[in-house]
């Protein structure tokens, strides 16, 4: 499993801000690291993989904070 160099903490933060946040922070990992973002927003589930394949960026997985909120992690290409 790929461990993030950075994790971004969207949680209460509605669509599409944690789409919007990742975006502005992709920039902030190699290509290759995974960049991760903590989003309560139930759309995320959806927009985050989504904004991946629209960005041709690899979607990694999703994975549970402690806390229970979704963690969804995305691999730099490009």
């Amino acid at each position: 499993m790929s461990v993030p160099t950075v994790v971004l903490d969207c949680r209460g933060q509605a669509c599409p801000r944690p789409v919007i946040e990742l975006g502005r922070h992709l920039g902030d990992v190699e290509i290759g690291e995974v960049i991760a973002v903590a989003a309560d927003d139930v759309a995320a589930h959806h927009d985050v993989p989504a904004w991946a394949r629209m960005r041709g960026q690899e979607f990694v997985g999703e994975v549970e904070a402690a806390d229970g909120v979704p963690v969804y992690r995305i691999r730099r290409l490009s």
